[in-house]
């Protein structure tokens, strides 16, 4: 990119308005050819309703765009990417049921002699994955593989076309370091070749690490327009959130951890497991998850952390092993067991296994304690309201009331949610799976804040994270998990003359290496 560059795409004055909210006012933004441009903003600045002005999926009511110097106003997305305007939207948005091969070249199929040319779809879908450095079976379903290798194959999709401009909306959330790494160096071949990518991200690191410029948005505003190298990390949050305090806050740690205390507490686990695994899915292992303490586990891609949760929350059914709830061998069968021995699970993909769209805030808040009371004992709707209207307010969660559909919000607003919801239960442990994914800096301190603080009132929590800095940066206790097995256990009782937990450390352990 030079400076005396025209910009390829260049959005003037956009307004936004939906029902008793103004989304977006009066936005400029521009993207250069051959840069990567970094969207930073908190859960309901306007990023995504940018985006979606942009490709078509939003009307704006006000402004400008231009793309390639000439005016364009996209009625739909298809007419975006024919406009050679190519978009990753945060979840993944494939056809589970379909190929591997299938997802990739959905809609522009070869054809040979009139029929679809299989041969060449698998050949150019391998292909396409081969430069992220990934080796599947493309003639898999899609459904087959967890959600970051789904997320890998969306990403290949988007990069596997000719395009003039690369939106990526949050395309690295399900991915550990190495998938990172990987796709931002074809990130930067794309770059190279002269292509504008547009990066939306709520990772400080990654947004240093590959960014040319960036932007910064604020309540719906354009806050300003800034080089990377020109912007420190404590300014660019300071910009982001409108608060110095949460500068000082990030120079110590997302969250408070530290005013914890790392010393064993003595309790007797809340949950423990003994040889607890299932055949094809996870090997047999040991786990205590104690009361008042921050459990993580740590692994990369496909090393069994979300089996494990699933595991202990009754998701999937274990065939080896006991479990012990209070020192007490019980059975859980299902989530419906799990719960009513006061377990709650936020998963990792709330899409699909968490929010119910299309209900309100509010009903989506008490599913949970409505489910666990039984319909025969139906909580009225003036008590739902309290409950729902207490979360908003503690979470901080941006809606304009209880009755919004929750589909309408944020991914990080949905996420407040969901943790509302098992909140409202009361449960003595929660299992929270990639719970800061897809969420910005200030939305993390407030959740993991209020986790901290009840994880200090005696809430046991098995915590999991694709950032092994988060891991290390909360937990007392560390599981270290490598090819579906727990390889080792860490702790930080410096009371007891043990060594600060360091990410060195833990990916040491998840390279085979010794403590």
């Amino acid at each position: 990119m030079t400076v005396a560059q025209a910009p390829l795409l260049e959005m003037t004055g956009i307004d936004k308005t939906f029902p008793g909210v103004k989304a977006l006012q009066r936005v400029d933004f521009r993207l250069f050819p051959g840069e990567i441009h970094t969207l930073m903003g908190q859960n309901g600045a306007g990023k995504s309703t940018l985006i979606n002005v942009l490709t078509g999926v939003f009307e704006h009511d006000a402004g400008e765009i231009r793309l390639g110097g000439e005016p364009v106003r996209f009625a739909t997305p298809l007419e975006a990417e024919a406009a050679g305007i190519r978009t990753l939207y945060q979840e993944v948005n494939l056809c589970p049921n379909l190929s591997v091969a299938e997802n990739i070249f959905a809609g522009r199929q070869p054809v040979k002699r009139g029929a679809i040319d299989w041969k060449t779809i698998h050949t150019r879908a391998r292909e396409a994955l081969a430069n992220l450095n990934i080796s599947l079976d493309v003639t898999r379903s899609l459904d087959a593989y967890p959600i970051a290798v789904q997320q890998m194959v969306a990403i290949a999709r988007a990069v596997s076309v000719d395009a003039r401009v690369l939106i990526l909306d949050e395309p690295t959330s399900s991915l550990d370091d190495g998938e990172v790494a990987r796709l931002f160096a074809v990130l930067r071949q794309l770059k190279a070749s002269g292509i504008a990518i547009l990066f939306v991200t709520h990772f400080l690191e990654q947004t240093y690490a590959v960014s040319d410029r960036i932007t910064v948005m604020r309540n719906g505003e354009r806050e300003g327009e800034y080089l990377a190298r020109d912007l420190p990390v404590d300014q660019l949050v300071a910009k982001m959130t409108g608060h110095e305090r949460m500068t000082e806050r990030l120079k110590g740690g997302v969250s408070d951890v530290s005013n914890l205390s790392r010393k064993d507490n003595g309790f007797a686990p809340f949950v423990s497991l003994q040889g607890v695994g299932r055949r094809g899915l996870m090997n047999p292992f040991d786990l205590d998850v104690r009361p008042g303490q921050i459990l993580g586990l740590a692994g990369l891609l496909g090393s069994g952390r979300t089996e494990t949760a699933r595991l202990v929350f009754g998701a999937d059914r274990a065939d080896t092993g006991t479990i012990q709830v209070d020192r007490k061998n019980v059975k859980i069968r299902s989530p419906r067991d799990a719960v009513r021995h006061g377990i709650a699970y936020c998963p990792e993909d709330r899409k699909k296994e968490g929010i119910v769209a299309e209900l309100s805030i509010r009903e989506n808040i008490v599913l949970a304690l409505q489910a666990r009371r039984g319909w025969w004992r139906m909580l009225s709707r003036a008590r739902q309201r309290e409950i729902a209207d207490d979360y908003i307010e503690r979470l901080g969660i941006k809606a304009r009331d209880a009755e919004q559909p929750l589909g309408l919000l944020s991914g990080g607003n949905q996420q407040k949610v969901l943790l509302a919801r098992w909140l409202a239960t009361e449960p003595r442990m929660l299992i929270l799976d990639e719970p800061t994914r897809g969420i910005d800096v200030a939305a993390k301190f407030e959740i993991m804040d209020r986790v901290l603080a009840l994880c200090a009132k005696g809430l046991a929590i098995l915590f999991i994270s694709s950032e092994v800095s988060e891991v290390v940066r909360v937990s007392h206790r560390i599981a270290v998990l490598r090819d579906r097995r727990k390889v080792a256990e860490i702790s930080s009782d410096t009371s007891s003359g043990d060594a600060p937990l360091s990410e060195a450390q833990v990916y040491r352990l998840i390279a085979g290496g010794e403590s």
